[in-house]
């Protein structure tokens, strides 16, 4: 294969996410083999972008003009677009077509994020009713890609399409670091993530109120109201918690080679992008025993029942042990290898011979 054609313009320049990330992360990779053509909508987006990469500017993906998008992409000779989600547009096309479902956590938790608009909001809300729209997409593509063989395991039991699932694992940007001094005497405990109702912070927070000698420290940027509400929360159970309303990404690495362990008691999970980094730095990792992250952590994780406050605190107890602490930080760097976005994009090319 000597050229590839990829979707960027669900790339966000304001707010990353989990998708620009995986976009970003495969083009830079792809564009290092080959000759990548990059759609896009934005010119923030070509910023985001190898120099060495084409771009075509086209419409918004939630533009009415996507219905003809496909068909006005026929003249450009594409032998294969690979998109990152599974909205972009298949009617009329020439082209073979590879889309994305990273996970099925939005069927369980319907509540559309808030940085799309209203009509955007609502059309996304009943997308999401029932699978038959879903399944009516990716059977119109020629490969269905996702990040985790949880969500692949999953796509299958819904019987969501008729297409080949492939696996093309989500990674961090991260730098793998060395083997790093123990740090089972750290004080504190961090998290990164959303404040979703299903990521279950509320917990983490009543948890604490058993490790009096720690500190929560909530790194992920959050509204006045969410804070004042944590905040008497912690208060009321008597837990010590800071609030960093956001870091940097220097900060966040900082907070990675200092704290005592990255926690998560979440209920359910698309996949785990913070483990990984957290891993990637000798950070272990101390998170609820769901499917995902099983996967994901390996056997490198800590886990816990995340309704049991009781057993949470023997997790960080037993990790308070300078040989377990250093066991599991050894473990956690190794594990943290398996996600790269060499090792992506090797699954990606490997997933696309099976079809061109």
């Amino acid at each position: 294969m000597k050229e590839i054609w990829f979707d960027g313009r669900f790339i966000n320049p304001t707010t990353p996410d989990g998708i620009t990330s995986f976009s970003i992360g495969l083009v830079s990779e792809l564009s290092r083999l080959m000759h990548v053509n990059v759609l896009i909508h934005l010119e923030a987006q070509r910023n985001l972008l190898p120099e060495n990469v084409s771009f075509l500017k086209v419409n918004d993906p939630t533009s009415i003009q996507e219905l003809t998008l496909a068909k006005r992409l026929n003249s450009k000779g594409i032998g294969v677009l690979v998109s990152p989600m599974q909205t972009t547009s298949s009617l009329g096309r020439n082209f073979k077509l590879v889309l994305t479902l990273h996970d099925l956590i939005y069927y369980r938790h319907r509540t559309p994020p808030r940085a799309f608009s209203a009509p955007v909001r609502l059309g996304w809300l009943l997308f999401h009713l029932s699978y038959f729209p879903q399944r009516l997409l990716l059977n119109r593509a020629d490969l269905v890609l996702t990040v985790s063989e949880t969500s692949r395991r999953e796509i299958l039991e819904a019987k969501l399409t008729k297409r080949t699932v492939e696996v093309v694992h989500n990674a961090s940007e991260l730098e793998i670091a060395s083997p790093i001094e123990p740090r089972h005497d750290s004080e504190h405990l961090v998290y990164m993530g959303s404040y979703s109702r299903y990521k279950n912070v509320e917990f983490l927070i009543k948890s604490m109120a058993l490790l009096p000698e720690m500190t929560l420290v909530l790194l992920s940027r959050l509204s006045d109201t969410k804070r004042k509400k944590l905040s008497r929360l912690a208060d009321a159970v008597g837990a010590k918690v800071q609030f960093e309303n956001g870091v940097t990404e220097t900060e966040y690495l900082a907070w990675l080679r200092k704290g005592f362990a990255l926690i998560s008691a979440s209920k359910d999970e698309g996949f785990g992008i913070p483990i990984v980094e957290a891993m990637s730095q000798g950070l272990p990792v101390i998170v609820s025993d769901i499917s995902i992250f099983q996967e994901v952590a390996g056997n490198a994780g800590v886990f816990f029942n995340n309704s049991k406050s009781e057993e949470f605190v023997a997790a960080v107890v037993k990790l308070s042990k300078e040989k377990t602490w250093s066991s599991h930080s050894r473990k956690a760097i190794e594990q943290s290898a398996r996600f790269s976005w060499k090792n992506s994009t090797q699954e990606l090319l490997a997933s696309l011979r099976k079809i061109t």
